[in-house]
């Protein structure tokens, strides 16, 4: 788990990847690399790092579907996962920056 101000000052910091897993699609994180249903993301291969300790960093709206993902993304051998404490509504609550669909 990863706090909103933390996952902010990561992303200010460095270049992250960033996955939106809710569905149905919401605004985004303004930085959101790529959207993915959580129940899919094992098929977006392409846009998953071919180092598995890679950081990889996932929110949807309130965390559940965040979870979800971030198992299907350990059980494929993914080590460093971070999922939003809070998701979607904890980012939008601190007023941090969000795009449109």
């Amino acid at each position: 788990m990863i706090s909103a101000n933390s996952l902010h000052t990561v992303m200010s910091e460095n270049d992250i990847l960033l996955f939106d897993v809710h569905i149905p699609e919401q605004k985004h994180i303004e930085g959101t690399d790529q959207f993915a249903p959580f129940y899919k993301v094992d098929t977006y291969l392409e846009h998953l790092p071919t180092d598995k300790n890679a950081p990889i960093y996932l929110y949807c709206k309130s965390g559940p579907m965040a979870n979800w993902a971030a198992r299907t993304l350990f059980d494929m051998g993914y080590t460093n996962i971070y999922n939003l404490e809070g998701g979607m509504d904890a980012w939008i609550e601190l007023n941090l920056p969000v795009n449109d669909q």
